[in-house]
């Protein structure tokens, strides 16, 4: 075996530090390399269903109207709810007294309704009892008047 010289000593660190320096250059290009990737979840609950209410004062004769005001109940005890546009309409308990002889209106206010709530006013409009002239709209003497409304 031959004897180590001090410069073969001096190669011999400097090619072992250049080992030691290729070896981590190419561990860092190991971790610095890209990629994409996703996730998804499902949330649940929130943005559900409220009860709406039409209320007015009864009594209506052919000729006149009476204001009505729309509410909604939210039962949902973690999430507030928005109602949009209503649409209302009119239904009667007797078959002599038209639906159609009333009209109703339903004006939005885009309310947002709180969570746990009831009785939030959600919009007004006007119910009307129409005057048919030349017919007999006895029938709806002592009818119960409904308006059924929904939000779109």
């Amino acid at each position: 075996m031959r004897k180590m010289t001090k410069k073969n000593k001096v190669l011999a660190a400097a090619g072992a530090l250049a080992l030691v320096a290729g070896g981590g250059g190419a561990a860092y290009a190991y971790w610095t390399t890209t990629g994409s990737g996703s996730g998804a979840a499902t949330n649940s609950g929130g943005g559900g269903t409220v009860t709406l209410h039409a209320n007015f004062e009864g009594g209506l004769t052919p000729g006149s109207s009476v204001a009505v005001g729309y509410t909604a109940d939210n039962s949902d005890a973690n999430t507030s709810t928005k109602v949009g546009a209503l649409s209302a309409s009119v239904a009667t308990n007797v078959g002599g007294c038209l639906p159609e002889w009333f009209s109703v209106t339903a004006v939005t206010s885009n309310t947002t309704v709180p969570k746990n709530s009831t009785g939030t006013s959600v919009g007004s409009g006007i119910l009307k009892f129409n005057d048919e002239a030349e017919v007999d709209q006895s029938a709806c003497k002592g009818a119960i008047v409904t308006i059924n409304v929904s939000s779109l």
